[in-house]
């Protein structure tokens, strides 16, 4: 396939964060941008605005008739594996003889070309690639970056250089999309098991970040978190493989870490020098830690070390990444991302950690119904950590039901003084009724449509 000849640009799945940031690629590179998502969002919407036509209804009747007209080869057809099986519309292509790709073969080949930084890991891959890139513009050097949420910095996930030496992209694990992309720098920030209806163990899910490391090219760096079981001697002889870790003794790490004021301060020791007093406004250790990885790829990306400084405490952060919503002396209200109960148990404890006194509430939807049945035991330890555990039903995303599986299955051992079960519906009059101090949005489902209705509420708008 030749993207030059590309003129018509089709996707199954549009409204994706990944997949809307290769909508807005082709975009800006004139090509007819079109797709099919199952329901508007902020981002179809935003999308929509810019000149993309989008519809809603999953049937043939609907797809353009400039698709049927033009030749196949002046087409190319971009699907999320999130599509499920029965779509019409994907069947429609098929039985009409259209090569379908992928997102991830699709990132693979316009990265190809370029100088690429992959960021991968099951948490942390988001904040820690978003931070690279903004690093690398803040250091005066433009950037490419596919990324798999909104910086609040640049309001996007699409950061577009017209000359750049690099691009950064956020490297998906999820049905081993990352094994497309061939980098030049990379990193592994976890390799905690998740998608296991996809990899079936955590055994597979470590060899498949293991084939990401050997994916590296001639003369490539792999920056991997200490004690992750990644074997450098299976990496092409050329490459190099160095660890972070947010204290010790690694390649790159950060010391004399405290709180000051709400913001995190650390000293950043590096092969390339120290960085002494760095300030980061994202609260958490873990974010620290996303720090000194995004800091490891722009120094060896070529950024100089005296530049981090104004890249680090400059940057904002990404939407549902421990994002304030409501930050005032009387409520406090944090959207998060959320999904899986190591990401559970770092948000709930750096909010813990600043506001040690005071009450929390969440509201967590579970996603995935397998998610949900591989780790219930680990989700309610986590949930546990609240004071107020509130459940909504399961998102199912691209899953059918599985019987037995259910948010209230995770309610039962969760240990919280108080817990309940809630629809959606339930949850505004609840908020309304208790009027909570602290209060936690979690998850990766569909419960950020719920954060404008609730900050509406309790700013009693």
């Amino acid at each position: 396939m030749h993207i030059p000849q590309i003129e018509i640009v089709y996707f199954l799945g549009i409204g994706g964060i990944g997949m809307s940031a290769l909508a807005r690629y082709f975009h800006h590179h004139g090509k007819i941008v079109l797709g099919y998502d199952k329901t508007p969002t902020a981002l179809t919407s935003e999308l929509e605005m810019s000149g993309i036509s989008i519809h809603y209804d999953d049937t043939a009747l609907e797809i353009p008739h400039l698709i049927k007209v033009t030749p196949r080869e002046k087409i190319l057809v971009i699907y999320t594996p999130a599509i499920p099986k029965d779509s019409n519309e994907k069947n429609w292509f098929l039985e009409n003889g259209f090569e379908l790709k992928k997102r991830s073969e699709i990132l693979g080949l316009i990265t190809a070309s370029s100088n690429t930084i992959a960021i991968a890991g099951t948490h942390g891959k988001t904040t820690t690639s978003s931070l690279t890139a903004h690093l690398i513009k803040a250091a005066g050097k433009n950037c490419n970056a596919f990324l798999g949420g909104i910086t609040s910095n640049y309001q996007t996930n699409l950061l577009l250089g017209d000359t750049t030496d690099w691009t950064v992209v956020e490297a998906d694990e999820f049905d081993r999309s990352f094994l497309t992309l061939s980098p030049n720098l990379s990193v592994i920030t976890s390799m905690d098991a998740d998608h296991l209806d996809i990899y079936g163990d955590a055994d597979h899910v470590r060899e498949g970040f293991q084939l990401f490391a050997e994916r590296l090219q001639s003369q490539g760096t792999i920056l991997v978190k200490e004690g992750l079981p990644i074997d450098g001697s299976k990496l092409d002889s050329s490459c190099t493989l160095l660890r972070y870790s947010i204290e010790g003794t690694s390649d790159y790490y950060a010391e004399n870490i405290r709180v000051e004021k709400g913001a995190y301060h650390f000293d950043l020791i590096t092969p390339q020098g120290t960085a002494r007093n760095l300030t980061i406004g994202q609260p958490g250790r873990h974010n620290v830690e996303n720090a000194v990885a995004a800091c490891g790829m722009a120094l060896l990306s070529g950024i100089p070390l005296e530049s981090l400084a104004l890249g680090l405490s400059s940057f904002k952060g990404v939407h549902r990444r421990f994002e304030y919503i409501i930050k005032s002396e009387d409520i406090v209200f944090i959207d998060d991302y959320a999904h899986h109960p190591t990401e559970l148990k770092a948000c709930i404890d750096s909010v813990r950690e600043l506001y040690p006194d005071q009450k929390i509430t969440g509201i967590f939807q579970p996603h995935l119904y397998t998610r949900t049945r591989d780790f219930a035991a680990d989700f309610s330890a986590s949930l546990s950590l609240l004071d107020t555990c509130i459940l909504i039903p399961i998102y199912p995303a691209r899953e059918l039901p599985i019987e037995g599986v259910s948010s209230e299955m995770l309610l039962v051992d969760v240990t919280s003084p108080e817990k309940l079960l809630l629809e959606k519906s339930e949850v505004l009059p609840y908020l309304d009724q208790h009027k909570p101090a602290i209060l936690l949005t979690l998850g990766a489902g569909d419960i950020d449509v719920m954060v404008a209705p609730i900050k509406h509420l309790l700013e009693g708008k």
